[in-house]
């Protein structure tokens, strides 16, 4: 569902400016030294509210987190949030993910976070999901080797396909699982997945990992997505 434009969305941007990075192109190679008080630079692509970038910054004072996000109505709460809290370590990106090589140069980026990004069910829309093979290869464009993707979805068909595109990507996963919190809470949430997690919703996870096999952009066109249509079950 569509957000609606929050009210003074304007002025309300226009108070968060210091956290926001205008120009990111202009920072392509230079990040570490425009950001060199930071051990490391990690990314997260949709961050909605905002709820796990600022607790995830401030677990981690020692990393520079970039959030991308192209809603701005969601993207203004999470600078209210960050703002709030008085937290240095972030800086907010108005962009679309499909652009990071524009953004980015290799190995400047050691960790990406893919927080229930939006399934596109359909099978004509499957290049549109942030797992499909065209963006697993721009991650790996930004990525050193032994960089990593953290993902999470509470949606199962959507899981399932990302680890096989993962895999046939070069990508070795780790810490797979099907249900996250079964144990108890485990981790930095997302307003979505505290909610999820509520309602008893199993929360898949897991870490994909480039090594040498990992295909970036250099490989070639990605593979045109065939027969990949998701079912609309959550946890089928």
């Amino acid at each position: 569902m569509r957000m609606r434009k929050k009210p003074n969305l304007d002025t309300r941007m226009d108070n968060c400016t210091a956290l926001m990075i205008a120009e990111p192109r202009a920072f392509k190679g230079i990040w570490r030294e425009r950001f060199p008080d930071f051990a490391e630079i990690r990314l997260e692509i949709g961050c909605g509210k905002g709820r796990f970038t600022a607790e995830t910054a401030k677990n981690h004072p020692e990393i520079l987190l970039l959030a991308i996000e192209k809603v701005q109505s969601a993207m203004v709460m999470a600078m209210e949030r960050v703002q709030s809290e008085g937290l240095k370590n972030v800086r907010f990106i108005d962009a679309d993910a499909a652009g990071l090589g524009e953004m980015f140069s290799k190995g400047e980026i050691s960790r990406i976070y893919l927080n229930f990004c939006d399934p596109w069910p359909k099978s004509r829309d499957a290049k549109f999901r942030l797992t499909a093979p065209g963006f697993l290869r721009s991650y790996a464009d930004v990525l050193p080797l032994g960089g990593e993707i953290h993902f999470k979805t509470d949606n199962l068909p959507l899981f399932q396909w990302s680890s096989e595109m993962m895999e046939s990507e070069g990508w070795v996963l780790q810490a797979v699982t099907l249900n996250l919190h079964e144990n108890g809470s485990v981790g930095v949430m997302t307003d979505y997945e505290a909610r999820f997690a509520a309602e008893g919703v199993p929360i898949k996870r897991l870490e994909a990992v480039k090594t040498s096999s990992t295909k970036d952009s250099s490989a070639g066109v990605p593979p045109r997505l065939r027969n990949a249509a998701l079912s609309d079950a959550r946890n089928c």
